[in-house]
């Protein structure tokens, strides 16, 4: 995810992150709660109810308030962590960013394959580059290249792309500015933190075949 993805944040709440206690906006932070079985429950919607917790969407920030127990200390009571909260977290915000995208195609607000966002990105400005993070280079660094400030996005495989699309693999894909769009870029640049994403292996071919020939009706504008 590019860090150019984040929007400006304005007139909003500073909140402050527990394990580093760095203070500011909340994009890139996680809010947690106090489950009513005592344990640290992540809100990623920011609307349950309870004393907010926040914690920056990284590894490291994550691991330490594991180790340190910081949960406990900001809540003032025995707090317990889900096992592996960093894998969990990921998990959690992979499918929340598949769901957010789905929503766009849905609405209509989400174009995949490559000539079908080449066309896009030539006659529109669009909100965010979708590429599969096992893409091919080549093919992605033509379209980021028509993308200009356009916020990129490379966190999905395709597989885990082709989901929010209703197919087996989707390599190139982009939203329309605005809506949902915005909402699939704050939980990108959180899913950024605690996803490592390998460089791509396969080899330098073209994967427009991939995407051409498998359109449903219905699935693009």
């Amino acid at each position: 995810m590019a860090r150019g993805g984040r929007t400006k944040e304005r007139d909003a709440p500073e909140r402050r992150c527990i394990a580093s206690g760095t203070s500011g906006g909340t994009f890139g932070l996680i809010r947690f709660v106090v489950g009513p079985d005592g344990m640290a429950v992540p809100d990623l919607a920011e609307k349950l109810p309870g004393r907010g917790m926040w914690v920056t969407s990284e590894r490291a920030a994550l691991d330490l308030v594991e180790k340190k127990k910081l949960f406990s200390r900001a809540a003032k009571q025995q707090v317990a962590v889900p096992a592996g909260l960093a894998d969990l977290l990921e998990r959690l915000l992979t499918r929340r960013v598949q769901d957010q995208i789905a929503l766009a195609r849905k609405a209509g607000l989400a174009v995949n394959g490559f000539m079908k966002v080449d066309a896009a990105l030539r006659t529109e400005q669009m909100g965010v580059l979708i590429e599969a993070s096992d893409g091919s280079e080549r093919q992605r660094a033509k379209l980021r290249s028509l993308a200009g400030d356009t916020p990129n996005m490379a966190l999905l495989s395709g597989e885990e792309l082709g989901v929010a699309f209703g197919r087996d693999h989707v390599i190139h894909a982009a939203l329309s500015a605005g809506g949902v769009t915005d909402r699939v870029l704050r939980d990108a640049a959180r899913l950024s933190g605690v996803r490592v994403v390998a460089p791509s292996e396969r080899p330098d071919q073209d994967d427009t075949m991939q995407e051409t020939g498998r359109d449903t009706p219905g699935d693009e504008r």
